[in-house]
């Protein structure tokens, strides 16, 4: 039988660590742990975390794969629970200050944004800002209008909103707003008005993937497979979606993305990845749902609520690429 040395023309390496930078197909034997490794190919996958506490969707939610934020959302009308996930589970955290649906949010953990949204019935969408410290909110300078379910990206000082949908009358907008830290002003409008996708990126390179442009339910409305990127300035049309989805989340930045899940009539399980420029299949979601919500990045993303009752599976993305393994030759 051949050896590996016979196959590598080398034989297995003996080094006091792992080497700095291993290739596929690398074996080596580890003289500190004893144990004999390898460099492998891993495909993108979703794995199972910690469901949240309280299920939800039509929330803000922002942060990392292991330090994120999932705040107010519904149902059964409105809630202000604010969660925090650490990588395996989700805790409690200080509640917003207005009680809401539909709003947005950005930032990370202990830098966050939320705004926007629907209050509880006799329903009325809301100008309310706020910051998160990480601990607690703390009520900001209003949005120039009340808007529900719009794209929102960017972070506490350098945010924008656009699109979403006005109440009365229920129809989708095109509008931008910027937040720099204090206040909100006007920014570029959409090219095509719509609510309930998701944005990702900067104020200067955000990204808005999917959405709908009317009110009925999502079941009776045709959903958008617009995706446009914003300058600072101006939205350009981007990459179309693959198919027309409407409740996707998405993660990471405008030329390096990850958007999953969504709503066509039924939830849906499909991701893909973007370059900045077009759209390509990845690993599916465990678990078809739409108003998912999404934080992180295109390699490590993470993806809370929506879907089902009880709304609230949690799953985190990994994507594709080397891992170094553990060989067991007993």
């Amino acid at each position: 039988m051949a050896t590996y040395k016979d196959i590598k023309g080398s034989n297995v390496q003996s080094i006091a660590g792992d080497p700095p930078s291993p290739v596929k197909g690398q074996i080596w034997y580890n003289s500190t742990t004893k144990v004999l490794k390898g460099e492998i190919f891993a495909a993108a996958a979703w794995a199972t975390g910690g469901n949240l506490g309280t299920g939800r969707y039509s929330r803000a939610m922002f942060g990392t794969q292991t330090d994120a934020v999932f705040a107010a959302g519904s149902p059964p009308s409105t809630t202000n629970s604010t969660e925090k996930y650490d990588g395996s589970s989700w805790t409690s955290s200080g509640n917003v200050n207005t009680s809401r649906r539909g709003l947005a949010g950005c930032g990370i953990s202990t830098a966050g944004l939320a705004f926007g949204g629907t209050t509880a019935p006799p329903s009325t969408t809301t100008t309310a800002t706020e910051e998160f410290n990480g601990s607690s909110w703390t009520n900001q300078t209003g949005m120039p209008q009340g808007v529900r379910q719009q794209f929102g990206a960017g972070t506490q000082t350098a945010a924008f909103a656009s699109g979403g949908m006005l109440d009365p009358p229920a129809a989708p907008i095109n509008n931008t707003y910027e937040y720099n830290g204090s206040s909100w002003t006007a920014g570029g409008a959409m090219g095509h008005g719509r609510t309930d996708g998701q944005a990702c990126g900067t104020l200067t390179a955000g990204l808005a993937v999917g959405g709908r442009d009317s009110n009925p339910p999502p079941s009776a409305t045709p959903a958008a497979d617009t995706v446009e990127e914003y300058d600072g300035s101006s939205w350009t049309a981007g990459g179309a979606y693959p198919t027309a989805m409407n409740a996707t989340g998405v993660a990471g930045t405008q030329t390096s993305a990850l958007a999953f899940g969504g709503n066509t009539g039924g939830n849906q399980s499909a991701a893909n990845l973007y370059d900045g420029t077009s759209f390509t299949s990845t690993t599916a979601l465990n678990t078809g749902r739409g108003y998912v919500s999404g934080c992180g990045t295109q390699t490590v993303g993470l993806a809370a609520g929506g879907g089902v009752p009880p709304y609230q599976q949690t799953e985190e993305f990994s994507g594709a690429a080397n891992q170094t393994k553990t060989i067991d030759v007993d």
